[in-house]
């Protein structure tokens, strides 16, 4: 028998050194910008061989180092052999942690011996970095550019050869068990370094397998970088492929850059395996006597059955290796590059020269709500939460604007005349290492291409663009609300201030409503909820309102519904946001409607007629509160400001960060008032006292005349103050702050008499039903 072992021709693993590495790992990536994420399933994390996608340099020693982080397994893999060449400092660093060179000449036994101890191999098989992301030729079959060569080439079977050879070692081991063979199993078990015998069965009984994964960098930049300076003023000789790399990765380290890591469904190596292969397996495994047996096949057989076995063997690679690389990339991460990218070469291979504005927008739109109930395409997170892309359709997108800044200084397209025009750059071949800088579009074209369903689903929003229905697009934006307020439960769910939740106490259903009436009138009412609470409390007036004809949005302003916590980050300004999308919805099925908000909804209402926007047929504002009957809360900007500077010195949230609410209605209000809320709150009414001159829509204000919250006296402020020519202050006889939920005093009767005066207005006449969809 052969005297191999791995011991004798590289160095175990410095378990120390190892862990010693994994430390100072973690301490740099604190310091980094990149954002790592894995998301993987634990068999995933089981597997043997790791095959990562290549697109930059430190990349490398991530897939390691999570590796560990997660299973405490220790990683091994290859790296060129010019770090070998010297006895140098890093040649010796690298052999003391697992890495091998890749012309080893025992490199596959090597590996095999690792995997067989329970060690993780990683694998990069596209061979070299693929920096145009390029892995699919005109033909639609898997090659990438080869640096040595200049063509493209077939990705490496080395993984599916590596998986093959470990499991023909396995079935040696598992026929030595079967013919009870004691000295060969006494071999094995020397030779790998197991303890026991039964270490060794449970090593011969276990699958092996190959785990795609695909890695996805978001965004990718190519301004300067602190990096990309140092390097420049230590070197005057930066070559082009260097400068290159040190603008790209720079910013990925650097700048905020997600990396997302997606593991697919596993490859069985052996998956291919017929009965001739099973067959001749068993003949063969009984003349196997060390690691390197297993990976002689294919090039120096001893008879026939071997040589006929390396043929299947062979075969079979190139089956798993057409696997695990179609896997690699059905695990891209898609994101709004790949989106606008993939739109935009698909207009420019139809010979268009430009594309409108808003065409572009609602394309991109229609395609995320679509893609987002395909479950095989993997979505970044800001395509799923609509926070992030859903006012997209109406071109606010900041990650959408920084795709279009990177496209027009590469000069890739031009913006003119609510278009975006193709410039002849855009359709031009780029050297290999400086297509990240000159052409990004092309880069993330490639990376989505290998997912058909990408481009099906932009080419079917296009083809329903010119048809798309408003209301289509109002129910899908309605979704997107109903999104959000699960983003922000799941979210504040897992936060912190637990003393602050055990005490809440509301149970009433957070989500915004919308309700068509059975005869619509023609109007739409837009309701907003006040400050703690949700739309739990128009609810019943919602109804009440789409009995009398009028289709009905009940908007939930962010932060609320969820936790009092979440009120702790948010601005006046983000609750506006709220209001100003269900404004957006509900006009795209009312072309007039009324604003009716209480309170805090009431305040945000005015700032929306304040703006004088066409549909907006009056205004009703309820308990506006401009002051307050507690003088203590004149008080709020110095504790908000004390909780701030405490916070920043400190890491407490601050000498007070709540106030404690005994909310009229506790099964929908919180309990807990957020001091930020509170400020918030404040600049909201000191910013809306200066607009209400500016409201010149018809406006009806409704006060209680003994509200324990708001005081009496903001009626007369408010009247006073307002611009609008057609005005009307109405006084509820109430000693209650809930005066619209309660219906108190005929509350909803004296808004239908103001509401039903509105739609006589001369100027309404033509308002007609939407018909229902």
């Amino acid at each position: 028998m052969s005297e191999l072992t791995y011991a004798d021709t590289w160095p175990d693993i410095d378990t120390g050194l190892y862990k010693r590495s994994v430390k100072l790992l973690r301490a740099v990536k604190n310091l980094l910008s990149v954002k790592i994420s894995l998301h993987a399933y634990n068999q995933m994390i089981q597997g043997d061989i790791f095959l990562f996608n290549h697109f930059s340099r430190f990349e490398t020693f991530i897939p390691q180092f999570l590796m560990y982080e997660k299973t405490g397994a220790y990683s091994c893999s290859i790296a060129s052999s010019e770090f070998f060449v010297d006895d140098s400092f890093l040649a010796d660093y690298l052999q003391h942690v697992g890495v091998f060179p890749h012309d080893h000449p025992r490199l596959f036994a090597l590996m095999a011996e690792q995997i067989l101890r329970g060690r993780k191999v990683i694998v990069f098989p596209e061979g070299g970095m693929v920096k145009d992301r390029r892995v699919i030729d005109k033909n639609g079959q898997y090659s990438i550019y080869s640096r040595i060569t200049g063509k493209r080439r077939k990705h490496h079977t080395g993984p599916a050869v590596l998986g093959q050879g470990v499991d023909a070692i396995k079935s040696a081991i598992r026929l030595a068990f079967k013919n009870k063979d004691s000295d060969r199993l006494q071999h094995w078990k020397e030779q790998l370094h197991f303890d026991s015998l039964d270490e060794l069965l449970a090593v011969a009984l276990k699958p092996t397998l190959i785990v795609p994964a695909n890695i996805t960098f978001y965004p990718i930049r190519s301004s300067e970088n602190l990096l990309f300076k140092s390097v420049e003023l230590l070197s005057d000789d930066l070559t082009l492929r260097q400068a290159e790399e040190l603008l790209i990765e720079g910013n990925i380290l650097l700048k905020d850059t997600d990396m997302d890591i997606r593991m697919g469904v596993p490859v069985n190596p052996c998956c291919d395996w017929d009965w001739r292969t099973q067959w001749l397996m068993q003949k063969v495994a009984s003349d196997m006597t060390c690691t390197d047996d297993a990976f002689r096949f294919t090039h120096r057989p001893k008879n026939l059955k071997q040589r006929l076995l390396g043929h299947y063997f062979v075969k079979n690679a190139k089956c798993s290796r057409n696997q695990y690389m179609k896997r690699i990339y059905a695990n891209v991460t898609i994101n709004l590059s790949h989106l606008a990218a993939t739109l935009l070469m698909i207009f420019m291979d139809a010979n268009s020269s430009h594309i409108e504005k808003s065409h572009f927008y609602t394309v991109l739109y229609i395609a995320i709500k679509n893609l987002q109930k395909n479950t095989r395409i993997h979505l970044h997170r800001s395509l799923l939460n609509p926070d992030e892309y859903g006012d997209l359709v109406h071109g606010l997108n900041a990650r959408f604007d920084h795709f279009i800044c990177i496209a027009k200084e590469a000069e890739l397209i031009a913006e003119q005349d609510e278009c975006y025009y193709f410039l002849p750059k855009l359709r031009e071949d780029h050297h290999f290492d400086q297509i990240r800088l000159e052409n990004p579009i092309a880069v993330y074209h490639n990376e989505a291409a290998p997912l058909k369903a990408v481009r099906e689903a932009l080419l079917e929003a296009d083809r329903s663009y010119q048809d798309i229905n408003p209301h289509e697009l109002a129910a899908w934006h309605l979704q997107d609300e109903q999104l959000i307020l699960a983003f922000e439960q799941q979210n504040y769910n897992q936060q912190g201030a637990q003393a602050y939740k055990q005490t809440e106490t509301a149970t009433a259903d957070p989500s915004p409503f919308f309700i068509r009436p059975r005869q619509a009138n023609g109007f739409g009412v837009l309701l907003i909820h006040g400050l703690l609470a949700s739309p739990a409390e128009l609810r019943d007036y919602g109804h009440y309102l789409a009995e009398k004809g009028f289709t009905v949005l009940g908007v939930r302003i962010k932060g609320h519904g969820t936790a009092a916590s979440a009120l702790r980050e948010l601005s006046f300004e983000q609750w506006f946001e709220s209001v100003k999308r269900g404004f957006n919805i509900l006009k795209m099925n009312c072309s007039k409607l009324f604003v009716i908000g209480f309170s805090t909804g009431a305040a945000l209402g005015c700032k929306l007629a304040a703006e004088n926007h066409s549909e907006i047929a009056g205004l009703v504002a309820v308990s506006v509160p401009i002051k307050f009957v507690n003088s203590n809360f004149m008080l709020i900007p110095l504790l908000h400001n004390t909780n701030t500077l405490v916070h920043w010195v400190s890491s407490f949230e601050g000498v007070k960060p709540y106030l404690e609410n005994e909310p009229e209605h506790p099964d929908i209000n919180y309990c807990n008032v957020p001091v930020r809320a509170l400020y918030e709150l404040r600049r909201l009414i000191n910013h809306v006292e200066a607009l209400l001159a500016d409201i010149e829509t018809p406006t009806l204000l409704l006060y209680a005349d003994e509200d324990p919250v708001v005081s009496y006296q903001s009626a007369e402020t408010l009247f006073s103050k307002l611009g609008s020519k057609l005005k009307k202050q109405v006084t509820v006889h109430a000693d209650r702050h809930g005066i619209l939920m309660e219906n108190i005093d005929n509350s909803w009767c004296k808004i239908d008499k103001f509401l039903a005066k509105q739609q006589k207005n001369p100027n309404f006449a033509s308002v007609k039903p939407h018909p229902v969809i």
